[in-house]
């Protein structure tokens, strides 16, 4: 068994996807690597009368998020920058994880309108709240008549 060199196994990339080996078909995010698909974990709960959905979004700044609503989607987007001046004072580098880059996901949430939904931004989960659409009562009738 070989040792873990900073958090990392070695074999992790080569077995656990099957693109890995081929960067550009990989879809890795640039500003997380590998450790992409933990981001913007999100919960979703459903109360009386609302939806609250809360998305895990660590090390953003609120104005580093947006949140917009059209056509009945919602999407969060957030990005990063990171100054990348090669000139340290303080030391260099032995390894740097922190990179500049973005990422977004997008929910279906129906007619709602943006006055509708409120959003709060705190201990980096974001917390919004939308209003719960009436259900359409479907036909009971279920059979199609064919001529």
């Amino acid at each position: 068994m070989l040792p873990s060199i900073f958090g990392d196994n070695m074999f992790d990339d080569f077995f656990n996807d099957d693109f890995s080996m081929f960067p550009v078909l990989s879809g890795r995010n640039a500003l997380y690597g590998k450790h992409a698909r933990n981001l913007m974990k999100t919960d979703v709960r459903e109360t009386g009368n609302t939806y609250e959905v809360d998305i895990d979004l660590p090390g953003f700044k609120k104005d580093e998020i947006s949140v917009d609503l059209k056509d009945g989607c919602l999407t969060v987007s957030a990005s990063k920058s990171l100054d990348k001046d090669e000139k340290d004072n303080d030391g260099r580098y032995i390894r740097q994880e922190r990179y500049a880059g973005a990422c977004s996901r997008s929910f279906y949430v129906g007619d709602v309108r943006p006055d509708q939904v409120s959003a709060k931004y705190e201990d980096g989960i974001l917390r919004l709240s939308m209003p719960k659409q009436e259900q359409k009562q479907l036909p009971n009738d279920t059979s199609i008549d064919i001529e």
